[in-house]
Formats: C-alpha cells, structure tokens, sequence
C-alpha cells in the first residue's frame, strides 16, 4: 500500500474520532476518560477519572485511534486544529492541549463552544489564519464558521496529531478518551475511542 493511499485510509479511519474530540453542544454522547481496568473481545472496563467505573461496550467496527506528540511549529498558518482552553479573569483564553487534524479531517465539529475538560473549560476547532509568537507562547489567530477568536498555547501544552491504533491497544493500565452512549445505569456503547500509546496519554 502505498504511503498516499496508507494515509487517505487512515484518515477516514480517524474521521469519527475527530468528532469525539469536540461534540457540538447539542450532541448527547458521554466523554468517558480514565484508566482501563481489564479489557476482553468486546468490552472494556474504565476507571474514570471521576471515581467511578463503568463497563463500555467496544465493537469491532468502533474507530479506535492514538496520538502521537508534535511540536507548538507544527501549528502553522492553515492548519485546521481542536483546542481546549480556559478563560481568564480579563476574558483571554489559554489553551490546555491542541490537536492538529489531518487535512481530511478539515471541519471536524468547526466552531467554538462549551467543554467538559475542567470547570469553565471550552472546545475550539477552527482554522489557524495566524500563529504570532510572543513571550507567554505562541497566540493561534483562529476563525471558524460564525466567528473567531485568539488561544495562547503557553510551552509546554500537549499538542498532538492523530496515529494508527488498533483494538489490541486496548489493554489494562492504559489511559483511554471514549465518547460513548449511555446503556442504563454504568453500562455504555463505545462510539469512538482514543488510547495511550507509546506513552501519549489523550490530553482531550
């Protein structure tokens, strides 16, 4: 397989992924993240950073993707990227990690909305229109369909990229992002599954 076709096939792969990482305010999935506790064939228990732990029922044919770490001069001018990020007290917002999607994923979840990362958190995916370095990081100029607005990426902020990952990197001990529809009780359906690997845990 040749590396253009390799990475046409992968992106598509990740094409859900990209949507669990910024879920519109009106999609109704839950983001489960944690540790994976044991894992069989098709289901995977999760202790969630919240305390509890839930079982999640993975597919075969649930997108399970990793991530792989890159630098602040890999966001460039037209990159398309999801970033959350926290309001200060004087209304400036600083990231807390950045994703840099693949072309193919262009339009992931565009927009700018509410998160659940950390308290008063927000989800921003948009498009970079410029990357100005100043001494507290590098400031991402992004625009979005209906709006725009300016991140600080302070260094050391996890920005990351999207890698292959397959079901059997769903072992115990791992740290796992799932986005996932609620059963009853703690039981879920996995949707789309993001992994540690090669020590790159999912900042999302």
């Amino acid at each position: 397989m040749s590396s253009k076709i390799k990475a046409c096939v992968t992106a598509a792969a990740f094409m859900m992924t990209g949507v669990a990482f910024a879920q519109a305010p009106d999609a109704k999935p839950t983001r489960i993240r944690g540790d994976i506790v044991s894992a069989s064939d098709d289901t995977i228990t999760i202790h969630r950073r919240s305390g509890d732990t839930v079982t999640v029922d993975i597919k075969k044919e649930t997108p399970v993707a990793a991530l792989r770490n890159i630098g602040l001069a890999d966001i460039k001018p037209g990159s398309f990227v999801g970033t959350a990020a926290t309001t200060g007290t004087d209304g400036k917002l600083t990231a807390t990690e950045v994703l840099v999607f693949p072309e193919a994923l262009r339009g992931a979840g565009e927009g700018h909305y509410a998160y659940d990362l950390s308290p008063d958190s927000t989800m921003t995916n948009a498009n970079v229109d410029q990357v100005v370095t100043g001494t507290s990081g590098h400031d991402l100029k992004l625009s979005y369909k209906g709006g725009s607005n300016t991140i600080t990426v302070p260094e050391g902020v996890p920005v990351v990229a999207l890698a292959p990952a397959t079901h059997a990197d769903l072992v115990a001990g791992k740290k796992i992002f799932v986005l996932a529809a609620p059963v009853k009780g703690s039981e879920f359906k996995g949707l789309q599954v993001v992994v540690e690997k090669d020590g790159v845990v999912p900042p999302m």
